[in-house]
């Protein structure tokens, strides 16, 4: 069972089961000052092993613990015109012109009652997204409301609107040398209106505006995914992530492979066909609770 521990003013997450890690919350967010502390203080929790990064630009390492390469996408900006003449492919310049052209309207937002219904929508549309259950499927208005608000001291809100409905938003999380894309979503029945790149142009005119120098969208990893970040200009970067065993089972642990799980020990061909049998069986469990034909529509 995971848990979050206060620790030296921080916010720290702990995974439960046989080998103990702990990560920052926040770490997107805040800054690492005293790892050597940090380490000291969880070693008292039953903690295995340690992992934090250093937040982009930082990306030379200055610490002697054993480190991985995080990859993450990053989006350097430096005016709007720049971005959309020599950063971005002439299919992705395509979409967001059909967009314009069949009347999406992508605009700062607030965070209104009427905005939640909207994401409420969103949501609620499908049980299944990238090949599995989604997690804000099934939250009513209140839960939205209560769980997407925790944040909105540091956040931009975008929404992307069809016909005055709200069909898909984004959320920009302020993180001092960049911003990050805290939720970006569109409904699976308008997907012929190019919405999410829409949003991410948007994010950039913001950022530009705004003086940001980049805007981060998470981890570059593999699948469709990645390919839309790289069509909208995204590059990958490495990152120094740090991993500190704090016990003779996080020694080990890490010695044999096992601080980032099982699944990571695992060939990439065999990991590509769990997967799809995983798919396969959400597929079949959700067909039989929501029906085949919703899920067609929102596999995606």
């Amino acid at each position: 069972m995971t848990r979050v521990a206060r620790i030296n003013g921080l916010d720290v997450t702990i995974t439960g089961g046989p080998i103990k890690v702990a990560r920052m919350e926040q770490e997107w967010y805040e800054d690492l000052e005293n790892p050597d502390g940090m380490m000291k203080e969880l070693a008292g929790e039953g903690v295995d092993i340690f992992t934090f990064w250093q937040r982009y630009p930082d990306v030379a390492p200055k610490y002697s613990h054993y480190r991985e390469e995080d990859d993450i996408a990053v989006l350097p900006i430096s005016t709007y015109e720049e971005w959309w003449t020599k950063q971005i492919s002439s299919r992705t310049r395509g979409a967001i012109r059909k967009s314009a052209k069949q009347g999406l309207v992508v605009k700062e937002a607030e965070y209104t009652d009427e905005f939640v219904r909207g994401m409420t929508s969103i949501f609620n549309e499908t049980p299944m997204r990238q090949g599995r259950p989604f997690w804000h499927y099934g939250k009513d208005f209140e839960t939205v409301k209560r769980q997407f608000s925790k944040y909105l001291f540091r956040e931009t809100l975008i929404g992307a609107y069809w016909e005055d409905e709200l069909i898909g938003f984004m959320m920009i999380g302020l993180a001092g040398p960049y911003a990050v894309t805290g939720q970006i979503i569109s409904k699976i029945g308008h997907r012929d209106k190019g919405t999410n790149n829409s949003l991410i142009a948007k994010a950039v005119e913001v950022c530009a505006e705004r003086k940001i120098p980049y805007l981060i969208y998470l981890r570059w990893t593999k699948g469709s995914l990645t390919e839309f970040k790289r069509r909208n200009g995204f590059e990958k970067v490495a990152m120094p992530r740090y991993y500190v065993p704090l016990t003779a089972t996080g020694r080990i642990a890490l010695r044999v492979g096992l601080h980032k799980g099982v699944v990571n020990l695992l060939p990439e061909t065999t990991v590509s066909r769990l997967k799809h049998f995983r798919t396969k069986a959400y597929r079949a469990a959700y067909s039989l609770k929501y029906g085949s034909a919703r899920l067609a529509d929102g596999d995606a």
